[in-house]
């Protein structure tokens, strides 16, 4: 009997062990919808490692684009992805960079030598467009929403609000009546 026990917990993962991987497993789980959230799918990350030095340094960017992404725009400092990014933008570039280390490469010799960082993600941002529009897209559209419904619950409250002082102010002008 106690040889059985024995075997039976050798066999069995133990407490700690099994914990730890369904962290691990939540955590990869999530890191991939996010990526998935942000478009970085297969097909992104392989036409992103098809990229060279000579996609960027070739590409013609027009005037008006340079002076849209202009030098006024200011890195953030922990992950040096320029802020003239949006927000979506922004996050983006970080899980691309962390999922495609040719394009870190990549960046690491053109920028600043070749390109300038912004110039780097314009024309990143102009060659994926078709891949991660719909991402963007969806994105925006989300935001939209929340935004919205933060909205009408703001003015709901605020009706709520006025009613309540609207009663109130009413009630304290009524006069008890006397007893009888």
């Amino acid at each position: 009997m106690m040889e059985w026990l024995r075997r039976s917990l050798s066999r069995s993962p133990r407490n700690g062990e099994t914990s730890k991987t369904q962290t691990q497993s939540n955590t990869k789980e999530q890191d991939q919808q996010q990526q998935h959230m942000f478009g970085i799918t297969e097909e992104l990350i392989n036409l992103v490692k098809s990229f060279t030095i000579d996609t960027f340094k070739n590409f013609p960017l027009q005037d008006e684009d340079q002076a849209t992404y202009g030098e006024e725009a200011q890195s953030t400092t922990s992950t040096k992805v320029r802020k003239d990014l949006s927000q979506w933008q922004e996050r983006h570039a970080v899980l691309v960079l962390s999922s495609v280390k040719e394009l870190s490469q990549l960046r690491f010799v053109l920028c600043p030598r070749h390109l300038k960082e912004n110039e780097f993600w314009r024309i990143y941002f102009i060659l994926t467009r078709s891949h991660i529009a719909e991402y963007e897209l969806r994105a925006i559209q989300q935001e939209k929403l929340k935004r919205m419904a933060t909205e009408d619950e703001k003015s709901s409250n605020n009706s709520l609000y006025e009613i309540e002082m609207a009663e109130a102010k009413h009630g304290s002008i009524i006069e008890p009546l006397p007893p009888s």
